[in-house]
């Protein structure tokens, strides 16, 4: 793995591909689009699959980029190796879907050429061709697709311009590139929204190394005038990059709303090595002015698998929520993670709010309704204690590798309570709440395969508000190789990776310390997304 983080950015580029490897491209494209095929499976059946979180057919992704929907389709774009299961050759991949649960793979949308890598970005729908760059048939409509990427060599970092004009389905890179050039070796990551008060495009970008976002502003996308910087601020312990700023609902407050500006951190996560940190404040269309603490950081994610996350762009008024979804991974351990022929995963779509807390505003997560459509065999069990809880589920059958759970827990006099998920003979993983401290967390040491690297071991822990009270609420999703859990509607989230054993599937509710009770405990079965594809 090169020194500098090689995500969004660059640093120890490999050696680019030639003209040759172009030739083989179209090959390429064509494999990843019909899927793996390992001998004796079918594909999207390997060991370690998610069965409903995206994964490319094969070979490396990292960073979603370009979330955007448009005519009745949510495009997914992401950083990926067309020709390895390690970061190199960095192309935007493309997926498409129209539930936010099934993804059809597309082919490669915009890959590196002559020498030049496509780095993180964003897209969006350039509704009143403002670009000039959109070519509609239709006299009553005259909008196109455009992407806004970092293009990469080993000494500079610029930002560019693509666009289709076909929904996405073919893209012509813009002839004028690039589109924002300071001469910069990092300079990286360009997210692009329409800020309607002041009728203009603006562009947050990062610069890494000085731990600092830039804002630009444009009328038609081509053309950019800087606007201010941000920074230094927050967690600085690594790079800044993959930043996101937008405009979010208070809960239980009509009309009240403020901006977040999202800033993704490598290293100094909370958690180690990757993570997400936010500031929520004030943007007048110039600048962003934080109106937390000065000295405390807050962070989307507990987990160590949260990264580089990024909101849909051009989801319908009508639809009003703001979606986004992150790299399930961390950069300590990306390139080895113990999974063929793909590497790396992307957390589910979440929806995002901000909920009052007693001493700030801070973010809340929630998961899109759309999984629900997973749903299959459902257990239920009301006011019972452990021993009671895990009769029922085993009496039901209630085991698997891609479960939902949904409890409300009346603690009692216990000091610990929760779910061991994935559990076998020597295999679980802690989904649990430490009541004297507050904190939710989740414990992978032994939750299986571990030994590909030191750090993967380990237990991560989140801040729950004590002034909450009593009782709990956990929704966990569990996949072949990840677990989510959203604690208390979404006010903590923890995000990690496990890589258990076929064999093990069991779960149990269990508390420590006293005797605890589920109020309301149900259990979901979740069909594969890539089974219902077929169906």
């Amino acid at each position: 793995m090169p020194q500098r983080r090689p995500c969004c950015g660059v640093a120890a580029l490999n050696t680019f591909w030639g003209e040759r490897a172009l030739i083989g491209l179209a090959a390429l494209m064509l494999v990843g689009w019909m899927g793996a095929r390992v001998a004796g499976r079918r594909p999207y059946d390997e060991s370690f699959r998610p069965q409903f979180h995206f994964t490319p057919p094969r070979n490396w992704m990292n960073d979603p980029n370009g979330l955007v929907y448009y005519e009745g389709e949510y495009h997914l774009f992401y950083q990926h190796n067309p020709f390895g299961s390690k970061w190199g050759h960095m192309s935007w991949g493309h997926a498409v879907s129209r539930d936010l649960v099934y993804w059809q793979n597309l082919p490669v949308a915009i890959p590196e050429r002559n020498g030049v890598m496509i780095f993180s970005g964003s897209a969006v729908v350039d509704w009143q061709n403002s670009s000039g760059l959109c070519q509609s048939s239709d006299p009553h409509d005259s909008s196109c697709l455009i992407a806004i990427y970092t293009g990469a060599t080993s000494r500079r970092q610029n930002q560019n311009l693509a666009y289709s004009n076909d929904r996405g389905r073919s893209w012509t890179v813009y002839a004028a590139n690039p589109v924002i050039d300071l001469r910069l070796a990092d300079f990286r990551d360009p997210k692009v929204f329409w800020y309607r008060p002041g009728r203009e495009w603006v562009m947050v970008v990062a610069l890494p190394p000085q731990h600092q976002v830039r804002f630009f502003g444009s009328t038609d996308l081509k053309h950019w005038t800087a606007l201010s910087d941000f920074g230094r601020a927050g967690g600085v312990g690594g790079a800044w990059e993959c930043p996101d700023l937008l405009e979010l609902p208070v809960e239980g407050e009509p009309g009240e709303t403020r901006w977040v500006l999202s800033v993704n951190v490598n290293p100094g996560g909370v958690a180690g090595g990757s993570g997400d940190q936010y500031f929520v404040g004030y943007f007048d269309g110039t600048r962003f002015q934080d109106e937390s603490p000065g000295t405390q950081v807050l962070w989307a994610d507990y987990g160590k698998d949260f990264y580089a996350s990024t909101t849909f762009s051009d989801v319908p008024l009508s639809d009003g929520r703001r979606v986004w979804m992150g790299w399930l991974n961390n950069w300590e351990y990306a390139v080895a993670v113990p999974t063929t022929p793909w590497r790396g995963a992307l957390t589910i779509p979440r929806v995002l709010t901000l909920r009052r807390f007693p001493e700030v505003l801070r973010l809340v997560q929630q998961p899109v309704i759309e999984l629900r459509a997973l749903r299959g065999q459902h257990v239920v069990v009301v006011n019972q204690r452990a021993a009671a809880a895990n009769h029922a589920l085993q009496a039901r059958g209630m085991e698997g590798d891609t479960l939902e759970i949904q409890a409300e827990i009346d603690p009692g006099d216990a000091t610990e309570v929760g779910f061991r998920v994935r559990k076998g003979a020597s295999e679980e993983t802690l989904v649990g709440v430490d009541l004297r401290k507050s904190q939710l967390f989740v414990d992978r040491t032994r939750s299986g395969e571990t030994s590909f690297d030191p750090g993967f071991p380990g237990r991560q822990v989140s801040p729950l508000d004590p002034s909450r009270g009593r009782p709990v609420r956990l929704h966990i999703f569990v996949d072949r190789s990840s677990v989510e859990v959203f604690a208390n509607g979404g006010e903590a989230v923890i995000s990690d990776l496990i890589f258990p054993s076929a064999a093990s599937r069991g779960v149990e509710f269990y508390s420590l310390g006293g005797q605890a009770k589920v109020l309301g405990l149900d259990t979901w079965k979740l069909k594969s997304a890539w089974e219902i594809s077929r169906q």
